[in-house]
């Protein structure tokens, strides 16, 4: 009977290996090394436990009290949840099933200038729709304005971008088709248009959109790190999941803007646990990390990331950069705050 258990067992993991399910401590062990941060803070676990839930962050800054800056986050089989920088709940809104999230400030809402929060939204599988929200800056709270169409297939990335006409999300259908959706909140009810649709081959999410340059920056999970530039439809490779500075799945993607046109992108390599970060100026290849248990827990298998340069207060007085944790020890999954200073003396970036 033993000798048998055994053979199962043999085969068993034969069969895996043949799968590509490589455990993650040989997928670290293939890929380039990574210098290890310590996250500073870390949010309340979303209200879906045991399941893979929590997703995407995005952040908003206070200019006037940055201690007092918010981050909102999905829980993509409930809703979108709104915390402060300590880590607490201040909102929660039934959205049912919201993937990933974005926000710019300053739009026109309702006749009105205000933060506008957008979500792909799940719910009908066939039929992407994005929702929008108003997130109030005193009171922390989202209002629902309503939903837009984006295009036919399933809702998965979305990151917002604003240029001269205005504000668009685009939207990344889970077979990597990506629409541009033009948006217009500033009536009774949102309206949106597709303006622009770009395809990439196989299952992607993660994306940022950079406002100075127009650029896009896509996530293929199974191929790499993408990038459109501004107007255009064609594809530039930056980096291929080749199991070395991306480990697939490549997921969430997020920019660190310098001056005019520098700074960093960064994807979350979420087959080794790590996040790669390449230069804007030409693609290339900075470096990576990895967030390390410490004052709080490590993370694994992030999703969504989101950074932003500035002051977030005494723990983030140059920037906050917030990673969705997959498996969070305390129990269901939440998001990990890391100061970008850190990460920046680990990489000893400039």
């Amino acid at each position: 009977m033993r000798i048998a258990i055994l053979a199962v067992t043999s085969l068993l993991a034969l069969s895996a290996c043949a799968a590509g399910e490589i455990p993650v401590e040989r997928r670290i062990a293939r890929s380039t090394p990574a210098v290890s941060v310590t996250a500073r803070g870390e949010t309340t676990p979303v209200g879906t436990a045991n399941a893979d839930a929590a997703d995407d962050p995005a952040i908003w800054r206070n200019a006037a009290d940055p201690a007092a800056s918010l981050i909102v986050g999905t829980d993509k089989k409930a809703g979108v949840y709104v915390y402060g920088l300590d880590g607490k709940v201040r909102d929660f809104i039934d959205a049912g099933r919201v993937n990933n999230v974005d926000l710019r400030e300053g739009v026109t809402i309702h006749g009105n200038p205000g933060i506008l929060v957008v979500a792909s939204d799940r719910n009908d599988l066939l039929n992407a729709k994005l929702a929008l929200f108003r997130l109030d800056p005193a009171s922390a709270k989202l209002t629902a304005l309503g939903t837009v169409a984006a295009g036919q297939g399933e809702a998965y990335g979305v990151c917002l971008a604003r240029d001269a006409g205005g504000i668009s999300a685009f939207i990344v259908l889970k077979d990597g088709t990506i629409n541009q959706v033009a948006l217009d909140a500033s009536g009774a009810t949102p309206r949106g248009r597709i303006v622009r649709t770009m395809k990439l081959g196989t299952q992607s999410e993660g994306c940022a959109a950079d406002d100075r340059t127009g650029r896009l920056y896509v996530a293929e999970e199974d191929v790499g790190l993408w990038r459109f530039d501004a107007g255009s439809t064609v594809p530039v490779k930056i980096a291929a999941a080749d199991g070395k500075n991306i480990v697939a799945d490549a997921e969430g993607v997020a920019i660190a803007a310098i001056g005019e046109k520098d700074g960093y992108v960064l994807v979350s390599s979420q087959g080794d646990n790590a996040y790669a970060v390449y230069r804007l100026a030409d693609d290339s290849y900075v470096g990576r990390f990895r967030i390390a248990a410490g004052a709080v827990g490590a993370t694994e298998e992030t999703d969504g990331i989101e950074l932003m340069l500035g002051d977030f207060g005494p723990a983030y007085p140059g920037g906050l950069f917030v990673a969705q944790d997959g498996s969070n020890a305390a129990g269901a999954q939440n998001f990990k705050l890391v100061a970008w200073d850190d990460i920046k003396a680990a990489l000893g970036l400039d």
